[in-house]
């Protein structure tokens, strides 16, 4: 199996080096630039590709790749909103994920975004680094005995659930399909975990119906001033609802891992450019919201679990076994 790795950082390559040690029939070429209908040439010859969760495998990607004999693309991640599965399936292309690599890592980043936010400890370090020890503006508020609403109680959400359990905080939960490992977790409607919850935290997949799921009416449904927790995908949020609200003082904390103009940001250093027009500059006005670049899963355990599930659905794939996370098939 000889893969073309588009978009490749430094973490992954090491993680994927370190797997690549324990496996002979399994070969990596690292690639900078991410996938596109321009950079699509350079998988000619190969037996697959892996790309992100950010890359582009839009229906005119995936037929150039159809046209180059690809019959794998590999997604190294869980989610697989950017890829046209329909189109993929039409072209006889199999699309292998990996779908919970570290639930963990993304729920303690959730739980960090909360408390930084909460209680304010961006606005200290800024401080602090300028010899700036008053404390004004600095007012945080306790977790211990407020109510956790956790929004999906998947993998992620489940150890969210257990983390706020630590916390000594009540957990209430709105899901589908109810955890059954989760007993001290009370289900609510949706409705009744917006009314009750001090903390919000969105764990679920990027569907039809889950789009925009938060917007003016649910935000407007929420207890006063709750801390506002999203690692999930951004446009589970109406960003310019969101921005509104924060405006209005409806948030006491908003942390964000992803948000809807991420796409051109995430991963890519800016810091010479101007932001002025973007969702992201607005959003970073506001003293009491935190930002961090889609780095939930960012831990070296994940990247390890990343790398050894990745290498294996290539290696199951070219023995003729990919049912167990082929993404073509989750409805």
């Amino acid at each position: 199996m000889n893969i073309l790795f588009y978009d490749t950082t430094t973490y992954d390559k090491k993680s994927f080096d370190e797997e690549l040690a324990k496996h002979t029939d399994v070969t990596i070429t690292f690639q900078e630039a991410d996938i596109s209908e321009k950079t699509v040439s350079l998988a000619k010859g190969y037996d697959a590709i892996c790309a992100f969760v950010n890359s582009d495998l839009s229906a005119p990607v995936i037929d150039k790749l159809a046209e180059i004999d690809i019959k794998l693309i590999l997604l190294r991640c869980a989610g697989f909103n950017n890829v046209d599965i329909k189109r993929a399936s039409e072209k006889g292309i199999t699309i292998l994920r990996v779908p919970g690599y570290s639930p963990e890592a993304v729920a303690e980043h959730a739980i960090a975004l909360a408390l930084a936010a909460g209680r304010r400890i961006h606005k200290s370090y800024i401080k602090v680094r300028e010899n700036n020890f008053s404390l004004v503006g600095l007012t945080g508020v306790n977790l211990y005995k407020k109510t956790a609403g956790i929004i999906g109680t998947g993998k992620i959400g489940a150890a969210m659930c257990r983390i706020c359990q630590g916390f000594g905080m009540k957990v209430i939960a709105y899901d589908v399909y109810q955890n059954k490992d989760l007993p001290f977790v009370e289900y609510v409607s949706l409705n009744e975990l917006l009314e009750n919850s001090d903390l919000i935290s969105l764990h679920c997949p990027l569907t039809e119906e889950s789009y925009h799921m938060i917007n003016k009416d649910s935000i407007g449904m929420m207890k006063k001033r709750p801390i506002f927790v999203n690692t999930s995908r951004g446009a589970l949020v109406d960003t310019e609802d969101l921005i509104k609200g924060i405006r209005e003082n409806k948030f006491f904390a908003v942390g964000l891992d992803v948000y809807e103009e991420e796409a051109i940001n995430v991963f890519e250093n800016r810091e010479d450019e101007l932001l002025e027009h973007s969702v992201t500059a607005r959003l970073l006005s506001f003293p009491n919201v935190i930002i961090t670049s889609h780095q939930g899963f960012l831990t070296n355990e994940a990247l390890a679990a990343i790398s050894e599930v990745t290498i294996r659905n290539a290696r199951n794939f070219a023995a003729g076994n990919v049912k167990d996370y082929e993404a073509n098939q989750v409805k």
